[in-house]
Formats: structure tokens, C-alpha cells, sequence
């Protein structure tokens, strides 16, 4: 029975113990994830966005650029990889990029996903 101001109840005969061991950080973590299967689509993408993250660009850009020649239909890849060519200032190949996602998109009947890359693409020109 619950009292209210009174505090909570243990319903278990558990004990917690501090956890020893250290956590690796989560680039480390997507890096041996990559390095095991490296066309994994899903691990090269989380690994690139991670290092776009920790401010790496040229470790992003070859994550990037590595994920979609293994996964030319990722589309999420192209979004992502064109957001970040923009804010690095490569406006071109950000056009370049996007546009070829829209197709992509397109073709994979992703409609938001096209949608998404068309409105960044309008913001580029």
C-alpha cells in the first residue's frame, strides 16, 4: 500500500552493484561495429552522423561518401550527407548530392524523404 509523502517501497530482494566496467564511447562502439561489416548500412550511418557529431568532417565525409557507394539506395544517407557538405560550405556538391537523393527517394516511393531533400535543395539555391 502506497502513502502519499512516504517513501517507496522495495518490492524486490535485489541487490544493485555499481557497474565496473567502463563504457566504451559510442564512436568506438560504431567503429568495431563498421569494422566487422563494413557494408552494413545502418552502423556506417550511425558511425558517419556520430562523427559529424564530434565536429570530425573529413571522418564524416568518408563515412558518407563509403555508405552510399555500398548503399546507393540509402536514402537517408543523402539527406544527411548533403546537410553536411552545406554547413561545410560545399554548396555544389550538397546540390549535387540532394538532387541525386530526391531520385533516389523517388524511386524508393520515400515521399517525406523526397520532400525533405527538395525543401533543403530550394534553401541551396
Amino acid at each position: 500500500m502506497c502513502v502519499l509523502g512516504a517513501p517507496p517501497q522495495a518490492r524486490y530482494n535485489t541487490r544493485f552493484r555499481p557497474m565496473t566496467q567502463t563504457q566504451k564511447p559510442r564512436r568506438e562502439v560504431l567503429e568495431q561495429f563498421v569494422a566487422e561489416k563494413p557494408t552494413d548500412a545502418f552502423a556506417r550511418y550511425g558511425l558517419a552522423l556520430e562523427c559529424m557529431k564530434l565536429g570530425d568532417n573529413d571522418a564524416a565525409t568518408a563515412h558518407f561518401q563509403k555508405l552510399l557507394e555500398a548503399n546507393p539506395k540509402y536514402v537517408a544517407g543523402y539527406f544527411q550527407f548533403g546537410q553536411h557538405l552545406s554547413r561545410m560550405g560545399q554548396t555544389e556538391q550538397a546540390r549535387k548530392l540532394l538532387s541525386d537523393g530526391i531520385l533516389v527517394a523517388q524511386n524508393a516511393g520515400d515521399m517525406h524523404a523526397r520532400d525533405e531533400m527538395q525543401a533543403a535543395l530550394a534553401l541551396l539555391r
